[in-house]
């Protein structure tokens, strides 16, 4: 029996709504399973379902009439499809036996003696920015970033698989290695392969492994990459530089779950989640015959986009910090660090900086400056020249004020008094640290802050803070 039209299914996918809100919709499948009178459900949220008798199937069957690996259900395109794997007694949907077929809502399976109830389920999320600076090894205070930080919150303790898109440097290794020390894999192990770096005539065996003397100079077996993350995760990062002649045996891996060696006989199980990354668009490829569309289908079950650092640079205040805190390049020989902060002039140069290398060039900028620094703040003349003359700001951009001066303390007034001098001051400077960060844009700023914007204008108006001039 052929394939069926099947009824739409939602993608997994992220939708920017009009109103600046994100939904995530989460595409699972729920299989229930009749026990006498009851039926036991059991949601699934992977690209593909095995069914048997064995105990490595996603979901197993005591019945003596289902085969040790029966049938497997796979996501294909916006629908579900059954395929039977050879069993000995047949897979059913609604009385009629098939071979591959599409699965329809509300539709029943009938494995040997036992009958599965399927449906589709599209869990629809709203997701809210977070308020924290970071999540995992993710710095951004970016409204964007935090918005992917609700995501990756939602997503992460899922075996969905993942493909990170963005340009070089966005920092996709760190956003998988997140994905990965969130889930329910952190204790497993985490394998990263690059599928640029390898000869094209080595990644097979590379991901797969190969048996001894499969090829000129295999001396002995080896495991592949997959074998080696199982139960963990493997990241696919530069997946756009596959060839074409590899992507169906990753497909293959993808469907079946299984992998076997080149120079092989037998295929070996793997539990493994897939998290991909690339700087090309996967759609373009597609139309231009150089990325598998079922493979494209097969990985894309949640998309990220990372925007690059021009597009955020309130973010760049933060990065730098956490280098200049984290870096082993800003260390003396106590360990302790050698560069405390920058100036405001310097800043000033990096802020309106393209960055086209993104997160990674800004580390490298300043692993340089702090080699040139020969005190404790880096100023302008320790950045690259690049920097200082792409960076410079032009003549007729705004001037940015100076932050306004905070009073001393007087010890003789009262310790209430002296508490709302406090609190005083660090409205004060909150307000003006944020307003600059967002280059004086009062609704990106009150937004961050959670404040009403018109109480914001309020609290610029109560520390005569203004907007720069022209």
């Amino acid at each position: 029996m052929g394939k069926k039209f099947p009824d739409y299914v939602p993608p997994t996918q992220i939708a920017y709504r009009d109103d600046g809100g994100t939904t995530l919709h989460l595409r699972k499948c729920r299989l229930a399973v009749q026990r006498g009178e009851r039926w036991e459900e059991t949601i699934f949220d992977q690209t593909t379902i095995t069914i048997g008798a064995m105990e490595d199937n996603d979901l197993t069957l005591r019945d003596e009439t289902v085969s040790r690996y029966h049938c497997r259900i796979s996501q294909e395109g916006n629908a579900y499809v059954l395929q039977d794997l050879n069993s000995t007694n047949g897979s059913f949907i609604d009385k009629v036996r098939i071979k591959e077929a599409y699965l329809t809502p509300g539709c029943v399976l009938s494995l040997g003696k036992t009958k599965i109830r399927f449906q589709s389920v599209d869990e629809e999320v709203h997701i809210r920015p977070l308020k924290d600076e970071r999540f995992g090894e993710i710095i951004g205070t970016n409204v964007r970033m935090r918005e992917l930080f609700g995501i990756l919150e939602k997503i992460a303790p899922s075996d969905a698989t993942v493909i990170i898109e963005g340009e070089t440097g966005t920092g996709k290794e760190v956003v998988a290695r997140t994905i990965h020390e969130k889930s329910l894999r952190a204790k497993q192990p985490f394998i990263i392969f690059d599928c640029s770096a390898v000869p094209e005539n080595l990644i097979e065996s590379e991901l797969f492994g190969h048996e001894k003397g499969s090829f000129t100079g295999a001396i002995m077996a080896r495991p592949g990459l997959f074998e080696m993350a199982h139960n963990g995760t493997i990241f696919l990062d530069e997946l756009g530089e596959l060839s074409v002649d590899l992507q169906p045996k990753l497909l293959r891996v993808l469907e079946t779950r299984e992998v076997r060696r080149v120079g092989g006989t037998r295929s070996v199980k793997v539990n493994v989640r897939v998290v991909a990354a690339t700087n090309r668009k996967l759609e373009e490829e597609v139309k231009a015959g150089r990325f598998r569309q079922d493979l494209y289908y097969r990985l894309s079950v949640v998309r990220i986009f990372l925007p690059p650092l021009r597009e955020r640079p309130e973010d760049i205040p933060l990065l730098v910090r956490h280098f200049l805190r984290q870096g082993r390049f800003n260390r003396d020989v106590d360990g302790q660090m050698k560069v405390k902060g920058l100036s405001i002039d310097t800043l000033n140069h990096l802020l309106p900086y393209p960055w086209p290398g993104n997160v990674r060039e800004l580390l490298n900028v300043m692993e340089r400056a702090c080699s040139f620094c020969e005190g404790v703040t880096l100023s302008p003349d320790d950045l690259p020249r690049h920097v200082i003359e792409q960076g410079s700001p032009p003549p007729s951009a705004p001037r940015r004020p100076a932050p306004p001066s905070r009073p001393p303390i007087n010890p003789l007034v009262s310790f209430k008094d002296a508490k709302e001098q406090i609190v005083s001051d660090f409205e004060r400077e909150y307000i003006f640290d944020l307003l600059q960060r967002h280059q004086f844009n009062i609704s990106h700023a009150s937004r961050e802050a959670d404040i009403d914007r018109k109480y914001f204008r309020k609290l610029m108006k109560k520390y005569e803070i203004a907007a720069p001039t022209r």
